[in-house]
This record gives structure tokens, C-alpha cells and sequence, in this order.
């Protein structure tokens, strides 16, 4: 006769995890959770997705200047010069980071832009504040397909949006550099 193993104090933190993590998203619970069959992950990784999942679910959904203690307040860009407000965005750029958000797609856009871009768009939108380490919010500052064909699509990219029927009603745009390279900080999508 074979005995049974048994499991290890960690193993049963885990299920015990599991089973609290399953009530607690019962009320949340739609198609996105049941499309996964998460009996298929190990119970760690299962768990770290049903906190994720319930992060979101009970996260608040505030103006992104608000995540900051005091809020977040830029000056028009109007009254800055080309250095001030060259500082003001780095500075914003950095305590952006801070909070996990990362500007993705930036090149083309001039300093002013950008700046201007963070004031009127990020600064007042409503997300979702996560606070998970492993979480970060990308914001696509291309703003449009055209503008993401145009500099920052792969060839493979551009190729696929044409072999998708994408192209149908309007031509692809050529290619083209980035005006304003920046090293930003950034995570991987």
C-alpha cells in the first residue's frame, strides 16, 4: 500500500488562500474570470490572479492628480519658457513613475506637447489606482493608429494591419522617425 503525501504547511496556507480569494470574487465574478480555467494554474499563481482580479475590482477610480498628496497641480504651459517647462516635465514625467505610470509612445510628441498632453489628459482622467508592485499603467500618448503606424509600428505590425483588411478605408502611412527620442522611464507591457 502507497502512503498518501502530505502537504506541506505552505500548500495548505495556499488552498486555505484559494478558498478565501473564491468568496470574496464571487460577487464580481463574469465571463472574464470564468473564461480562464485557473484549476489549470498552480494554486500560487491562481492566487496572485484572484488578488489582481479583486484589486481591480474594489480599486477606486479617481482623477490620476489626485493619486498624489498634495494633487498633482502643472502650470498652463503658456506662462512657462522652453527650459521651465522642459523641467516642470521631467519632474512630472518622474512622479508619474513613481505612482506606476508609464508614457509609452512619446517620440513624436514635442516637450510642449507632452506637457501639454499630461495636463489636459492624464492629469484629470479617472483610472483605476492599483496598488499592486507589479502593476503598472501604460498610457499610449501615440493617441491614434495612424500615429502608432507611423513611428512606432514593427514592419510586422504594419504588414499585419493591411493583411488584416485594416487598410480598406484608409492607406497606410509611411514610415516615419520620431522627432524626439527621450529616454523615459519605463516597464515592459
Amino acid at each position: 500500500m502507497h502512503a498518501a503525501r502530505r502537504p506541506l504547511p505552505e500548500e495548505v496556507d495556499q488552498i486555505l488562500l484559494n478558498a478565501r480569494l473564491r468568496d470574496e470574487i464571487e460577487p464580481y465574478q463574469d465571463e472574464s474570470i470564468e473564461c480562464m480555467n485557473l484549476r489549470r494554474l498552480p494554486t500560487e499563481v491562481e492566487n496572485q490572479f484572484l488578488s489582481s482580479m479583486l484589486a481591480w475590482e474594489r480599486a477606486p477610480m479617481t482623477p490620476i492628480a489626485e493619486w498624489f498628496d498634495p494633487p498633482l497641480c502643472l502650470p498652463h504651459p503658456d506662462v512657462l519658457g522652453e527650459e521651465q517647462l522642459r523641467d516642470r516635465l521631467w519632474d512630472a514625467i518622474h512622479k508619474l513613475y513613481a505612482k506606476r505610470i508609464v508614457l509609452d509612445f512619446t517620440d513624436h510628441l514635442s516637450d510642449r506637447e507632452l506637457y501639454t498632453l499630461i495636463l489636459r489628459d492624464i492629469l484629470p482622467s479617472p483610472e483605476k489606482r492599483l496598488d499592486l508592485p507589479d502593476h503598472f499603467l501604460h498610457w499610449d500618448c501615440a493617441g491614434d493608429e495612424e500615429t502608432y503606424l507611423r513611428y512606432y509600428a514593427s514592419e510586422e505590425e504594419r504588414m499585419a494591419w493591411i493583411c488584416d483588411g485594416d487598410a480598406d478605408d484608409d492607406p497606410l502611412p509611411p514610415q516615419d522617425t520620431p522627432r524626439h527620442r527621450r529616454q523615459m522611464p519605463g516597464r515592459p507591457l
